[in-house]
């Protein structure tokens, strides 16, 4: 992951909070998000990353706090403050009617985009996403992951300084997943884009972002970079060993008691903080056993294990 210029802050949440009736959705949450900057939001099921996304687009009021983008207040100046950014929503809505090539120029309008920079870039965006071809067709007649890919065009053609992504990948197929995550590595990568992206996707995340923070229970639970938050989380931390035999019991090469253990084919996953010492047990006395070890790893604990033990399990659409 290349690292990211911090010469601006582009997006600051400072003491937001939501509350919906007496119900609070989102807590005094606060962050800042540098410039160039790709940042993941995680949170389980109604843990507040959806409404915090919406008060910082602003779809949603703040009951309290501000939502600063690109330095403009998004309650007090908000058409100022949505020139800077695109977005593109879980549900890919498109105009059904209209065709592709309609829907990206009609977007391009509605931002301010020349009309002599129109053409350009809007050929520009349906090649990127692979949708040139398809440029005559309506909007009713594309899969969920070319109307996604689709409304990536149609935030993309202003060229906007900021894009916010709501499950950009989420019930896609594999090549469109692919290809949009392609593209917006490509944008952050050459135009500094930033990008704040809400996703269930862990892999997703630790490919894609620069940090990431977890949201839970209306609360920040913690913001770091995906490497630093693996780090924290020591018990997490494991060897996995297989054998030629199929026979071999955890107990039989590793003196660790009380260790998670995780049965795989022909081997086990222990978990402990310290993978590299129990490595070497368990290859130590395999050897004295005369047992044939075919693979043995250590492990860091993957953003998924992570975000499991921070926020207690719990998983779903927030």
């Amino acid at each position: 992951m290349n690292s990211f210029p911090s010469s601006s802050r582009s997006i600051v949440a400072d003491g937001l909070t939501r509350k919906f009736g007496d119900r609070i959705a989102v807590d005094n949450v606060s962050f800042t998000v540098d410039g160039g900057e790709v940042f993941g939001f995680l949170g389980p099921n109604g843990a507040g990353k959806s409404t915090t996304a919406r008060m910082l687009t602003g779809f949603i009021p703040v009951t309290t706090g501000k939502a600063l983008i690109a330095g403009y207040d998004i309650a007090e100046r908000p058409s100022t403050a949505r020139r800077h950014i695109g977005v593109v929503p879980e549900e890919a809505n498109v105009y059904a009617d209209l065709t592709v090539w309609q829907n990206v120029m009609l977007m391009a309008e509605l931002h301010g985009v020349a009309k002599a920079n129109r053409d350009t870039r809007g050929k520009a965006m349906l090649e990127s996403f692979d949708l040139a071809t398809r440029a005559g067709q309506k909007g009713r007649q594309l899969s969920k992951g070319l109307r996604q890919r689709l409304m990536l065009c149609m935030a993309l053609v202003s060229e906007p300084e900021i894009l916010f992504l709501d499950e950009p990948t989420s019930g896609l197929d594999v090549a469109s997943a692919r290809l949009i995550r392609e593209v917006i590595t490509k944008m952050n990568r050459e135009r500094g884009m930033t990008v704040f992206i809400t996703t269930h996707n862990m892999d997703e995340a630790d490919q894609l972002c620069h940090r990431v923070a977890i949201i839970d229970k209306g609360i920040l639970a913690a913001i770091d970079t995906p490497a630093a938050l693996r780090s924290r989380v020591e018990s997490q931390r494991s060897v996995e060993v297989r054998f030629r035999e199929s026979t071999v019991k955890q107990e039989d090469v590793l003196s660790y008691p009380g260790s998670r253990v995780v049965m795989i084919a022909n081997g086990f996953r222990v978990f402990g903080s310290e993978p590299g010492r129990m490595a070497q047990e368990i290859a130590a006395k395999a050897t004295t056993l005369g047992l044939h070890i075919e693979s043995i790893n250590t492990l860091a604990p993957t953003l998924e294990e992570v975000f499991v033990s921070i926020t207690g399990g719990l998983h779903g659409n927030g």
